[in-house]
């Protein structure tokens, strides 16, 4: 009985250490927003910038009349899309870094691993290309979301035919299309000839230059697949124990795992679509949140929600006012990401 009550004590007290923890990011994540409208080259107070957004929301021109025009520009049409976009973006790469970890009980997995983001790399590439090169301008988000799609049903063939649907062939069948798609992407930038920049950049991952077209598809995607990931994730966390622990505690197995297979990948071919590859967030958000506060996908799917967006809107923050000209946000992640990387590799061969 003591124990037991020392088990329940202990529980209780991760939860609320995990609500602190949620409502600490939740209020940083506010703080983040409205901080970096104030960023930048055009700085103006938050009276302002508060006028401008209640005016736009409520259309009310009156509220922002004595400003100029060019302001409402920069804070409405570029930073305000532009940092939702990030926001979303890192919500969405964390919580499908959540997932995959969970489905291939893999610490080191990422919304990467299934070749997901290489497949809206080339269709994104394809679609660069092509407008480069003839001149018909092509929806490279629009290319993404469905190579991304088409990638996905090529992984799953291939891992039902080797093996069935188990972490190992996925894995394989991942890495497998991602070396393909990648040949195919460098193939796509050596005959682009002088117009690789365009490529490069793109893949580079990068936020500039996000509409509110592209917050919207984000916004359309990411919330209610991170909603319906957390409804369901008691069933996530059994399956993280294994297939067969999973099928003796009554989870079907294959059409959860599935589930969470679109889950996943609607939200890395959403995030990859509008933002580019921006590496690790998935990897490093999740990882950190596990080893601080609990492994229950029910408290980590809400948590890395918010974690990931703030650390892609500081990112971005950071990667738009280093230097004279603006770096990648994918390069900033990557090379934060890199050393964590290396760093969870080397303990988890220690143990």
């Amino acid at each position: 009985m003591p124990k037991e009550r020392d088990a329940i004590g202990e529980h209780k007290g991760k939860h609320r250490r995990c609500i602190i923890i949620a409502i600490i990011l939740a209020v940083l994540l506010i703080f983040a927003l409205i901080g970096t409208l104030t960023l930048g080259a055009v700085k103006r107070s938050l009276v302002e910038i508060g006028k401008i957004i209640i005016g736009k929301c409520s259309r009310t021109p009156s509220l922002y009349a004595g400003i100029p025009q060019g302001v409402i520009a920069v804070i409405w049409e570029l930073r305000l899309p532009r940092i939702i976009s990030g926001m979303l973006c890192g919500a969405g790469l964390a919580v499908s870094g959540v997932i995959f970890q969970a489905i291939l009980q893999n610490p080191l997995a990422d919304p990467y691993t299934l070749g997901i983001s290489t497949g809206a790399a080339f269709g994104a590439s394809l679609a660069i290309l092509v407008s480069v090169r003839t001149g018909m301008v092509l929806p490279v988000a629009s290319f993404a979301l469905v190579f991304a799609a088409l990638t996905l049903v090529l992984v799953l063939l291939i891992a039902a035919q080797g093996g069935g649907m188990e972490r190992g062939s996925l894995i394989m069948s991942g890495i497998i299309v991602s070396a393909v798609l990648s040949a195919g992407i460098s193939f796509m930038k050596m005959v682009s000839g002088e117009n690789v920049g365009a490529i490069v950049f793109w893949l580079m991952g990068s936020l500039s230059a996000k509409t509110w077209g592209d917050a919207a598809l984000l916004a359309v995607i990411i919330p209610p697949a991170t909603i319906a990931a957390a409804f369901f994730s008691a069933h996530l966390n059994i399956l993280a124990l294994g297939s067969r622990d999973a099928q003796a505690l009554g989870v079907q197995v294959k059409p959860t795992r599935f589930l969470y297979l679109l889950l996943a990948a609607g939200i890395t071919a959403a995030c990859v679509s509008v933002c580019g590859i921006i590496g690790f967030v998935g990897l490093i958000v999740p990882h950190l949140l596990r080893m601080a506060c609990t492994a229950d996908n029910r408290l980590l799917i809400p948590l890395s929600a918010l974690a990931g967006g703030l650390l892609l809107c500081m990112a971005d923050t950071g990667a738009r006012l280093l230097g004279t000209g603006e770096i990648p946000v994918g390069v900033l992640t990557t090379l934060i990401g890199g050393p964590f990387f290396i760093f969870i590799f080397m303990r988890r061969r220690k143990m």
